[in-house]
């Protein structure tokens, strides 16, 4: 059996998934923007709701107790839609500034694209991101040989993840049918959640979000383990297990060896 026997249409995740290895560009803009309003936030915070579109999760984030007494001290009040507004605005440049600059293709990402195509196994791709955040990003990876056949951006849907709406937009665009035909490939366990209630084949990678280390750090503990604890990366795992992805992978690089051998190819 190959892999075109079984499925017909893989669908990434961009940040942390195929770029910007550990998902590093969305918790450093919600820093810098949150920043801006005179209100700290930490990595942790930011990685939280990753993957969701960008509003709603600026939305959980002021929610948090921690960042809405930050923000009630820093304003004398709650945030309401007007500082969300405010808070969009800003992160809009600082979102495709920091993509900018993190865009580089995650090692055998585009490898992995050129053996789906091969098999005959159709490549799209979904974000968080808005159109307008992703034009860097879309642009630096297309000189890399990473061209996906179709995106949906965070705001072409009614909703966003976890909702399955993505998903369905981008099999009703490309005519992929059924859903059970899809594999959905992401870090964060929204995505995960998002692949689940389409009813397609969830793959997890814990390298990106969950994980939250940037590639120099990864590299440098193949030399220094102690730099990253393997409980570590066992707790990557476990959180997108946990979130239901029918397969975890530490990196997208093994997704086509991992995925034949998880369907007896």
């Amino acid at each position: 059996m190959s892999l075109k026997d079984r499925f017909d249409l893989v669908i990434f995740d961009w940040a942390g998934t195929m770029v910007d290895f550990g998902c590093v560009a969305p918790v450093r803009a919600l820093i810098d923007a949150f920043a801006q309003e005179g209100v700290s936030i930490d990595s942790v915070s930011a990685r939280r709701d990753m993957g969701r579109s960008k509003i709603d999760h600026v939305r959980s984030l002021l929610s948090y107790p921690e960042v809405a007494t930050a923000w009630r001290a820093q304003h004398g009040r709650s945030a309401d839609e007007r500082d969300i507004k405010s808070l969009m605005t800003r992160l809009g440049p600082l979102m495709r500034d920091h993509a900018a600059r993190a865009s580089t293709l995650i090692p055998g990402a585009r490898e992995t694209l050129e053996r789906l195509r091969q098999q005959g196994v159709r490549v799209a791709s979904s974000t968080g991101y808005t159109r307008e955040m992703m034009q860097p990003v879309l642009a630096r990876a297309a000189d890399q040989g990473y061209t996906p056949e179709h995106l949906v951006c965070s705001g072409e849907t009614p909703v966003g993840r976890p909702a399955p709406l993505m998903i369905y937009k981008a099999c009703a665009e490309l005519g992929v049918w059924p859903l059970s035909r899809v594999v959905k490939v992401d870090d964060a366990e929204v995505g995960i959640a998002e692949g689940k209630a389409a009813g397609a084949f969830t793959v997890g990678v814990a390298s990106g979000n969950a994980l939250g280390l940037p590639l120099e750090v990864l590299e440098a503990a193949s030399t220094q383990p102690a730099l990253i604890p393997d409980a570590n990366l066992k707790a990557a795992r476990a959180a997108l297990r946990a979130a239901g992805a029918d397969l975890v992978l530490d990196s997208v690089a093994d997704l086509v060896p991992l995925l034949e051998k998880a369907i007896g190819a």
